[in-house]
């Protein structure tokens, strides 16, 4: 049965036990979840384990504290959870009752390409078979029975989408071979969720944006949806840490909606990146969550799933979470929309994007259009919005060069209001060009921009590229009587 819900996910690691000084006060211990509480989350996601061992005292597998690698950052984690042996605190178990006694859902996360202690002629990265092989199938089972059985959970989250966090599960050549195998491994777990003495447990799968690359890597969603193996799927892929405004996802919510299974979309933290140039990673803002979470919404998702926004959160951060549980309300407030830049290692592996992109001449034969997906509908709203602005970064461009656009074949724009260095830092390197425009040729759903080169200086070689769309929706904080 689909549920509308929000979620937010801590990895223990980065913004915990990593960064946290040994030994924890009660108060350290439950910040994960009081960060989040009383916002609109309603279920929190926790990762019991970061590709070195479990962080709660398992019986069925292998700890955090049996590594042998021990730097700055995993010392604190070692001696953290050390203390809480010591003092005969369950790391799990008092996050879930923390968890539950501010109202929140907890979900358990666990990573699916293998464990610490496996053969490494085993690993996918060393020519093995991963997860085709039976033995670690069966550690990782004896796992998912403890975190099901022996913990009140509310679910369990399986991560099948890689690499970067993850390694892959499969031979990246020989997925489908291993397709009905893992269709068959998580109908038995789903088995063991829904069987567990008590209230059922939900079971559900991290997975790719695309139908295509859930394919190539041995994950049959439809059959899962089909069959009724999971009850929540969500899709991501670790490489694009940058907010995909326009994940593709249609595929999926639609497939989800008729098997009555739901989907939750993940924001990714970032604006900007080394991938996209930049000299340093830059968290999105309100408004740019705000747009994608509309989108998704508008995709057909059943919630938001979010992570890793600025830490510790803070009064902005925790203005966000709110707003994701209120649909009405982030639909009449301003909203940015970013198309997905392209990433080498993303596109490599099956996603790719429309942006970055070059005009090598001038005339209408020479432009290009792309695709904006925007869940505003501009032209009934156009009485409460207070403008319409499109940014458009290139390099390789002068102040001499001019632009025609279209939106949705109409024409649009005109000349820009303003033309500024894209980086302040290399202010040689590219300008950005503003528009305002008229709300009336947008559509509510995806909609075709096109930016053609009129007009260049003769003796000005090189292409254009154009770098980076932004659309900014910005809406009037009261609407005139």
């Amino acid at each position: 049965m689909q549920r509308r819900r929000t979620i937010y996910f801590n990895d223990t690691r980065h913004f915990y036990l990593y960064a946290l000084e040994p030994p924890l006060s009660m108060e350290e211990l439950w910040l994960p979840v009081d960060e989040v509480a009383g916002t609109s989350v309603d279920t929190f996601a926790l990762a019991v384990e970061g590709g070195a061992g479990l962080f709660y005292p398992t019986r069925a597998g292998d700890r955090f504290t049996d590594r042998q690698e021990v730097g700055s950052y995993t010392w604190r984690a070692v001696k953290i959870l050390e203390d809480l042996d010591e003092r005969g605190i369950d790391l799990l178990a008092a996050l879930i009752d923390r968890a539950h006694a501010r109202g929140l859902d907890f979900f358990a996360s666990l990573r699916m390409h293998g464990h610490q202690t496996m053969d490494p002629a085993i690993q996918v990265r060393n020519g093995g078979i991963g997860l085709g092989d039976e033995g670690v199938r069966d550690h990782l089972l004896g796992v998912i029975r403890e975190l099901l059985t022996s913990y009140d959970t509310e679910g369990i989250e399986l991560d099948l989408a890689a690499p970067g966090g993850t390694a892959f599960h499969f031979p990246v050549d020989q997925g489908p071979e291993y397709a009905p195998l893992l269709t068959e491994y998580l109908a038995g777990i789903a088995a063991i969720a829904r069987s567990r003495s008590g209230e059922p447990a939900l079971l559900g799968v991290r997975v790719y944006p695309t139908e295509a690359m859930n394919r190539r890597h041995g994950m049959d969603v439809r059959a899962w949806l089909a069959e009724g193996i999971v009850d929540w799927v969500m899709p991501m892929f670790y490489p694009y840490f940058v907010l995909d405004c326009d994940m593709p996802i249609e595929w999926l919510t639609a497939a989800a909606a008729a098997a009555g299974v739901s989907v939750y979309a993940r924001l990714q933290p970032w604006i900007r990146d080394e991938s996209t140039g930049a000299l340093e990673r830059i968290h999105a803002d309100p408004e740019t969550l705000r747009g994608a979470a509309c989108n998704f919404l508008d995709k057909g998702c059943d919630g938001i799933y979010a992570h890793s926004m600025s830490w510790p959160l803070g009064e902005l951060e925790r203005g966000v979470l709110t707003e994701l549980g209120h649909p009405e309300v982030m639909a009449g407030r301003s909203k940015r929309y970013l198309p997905r830049r392209r990433q080498e290692e993303a596109a490599a592996l099956g996603y790719d994007a429309a942006l970055p992109f070059e005009i090598a001449g001038t005339g209408p034969e020479a432009g290009r259009a792309v695709t904006l997906y925007i869940a505003d509908d501009l032209p009934d709203a156009v009485n409460r919005i207070e403008r319409v602005t499109l940014t458009i970064g290139a390099r390789n461009t002068v102040a001499a060069d001019t632009f025609n656009l279209r939106v949705n074949g109409t024409p649009g724009g005109g000349q820009p209001v303003s033309i500024r260095p894209r980086d302040p830092l290399t202010p040689y390197n590219g300008l950005t060009r503003r528009w305002i425009m008229d709300p009336h040729p947008f559509r509510r759903g995806a909609n075709s921009l096109e930016l053609v080169l009129a007009s260049r200086p003769a003796d000005l070689e090189g292409a254009v590229s154009i770098e980076e769309i932004e659309l900014f929706v910005e809406y009037k904080l009261h609407v005139p009587g």
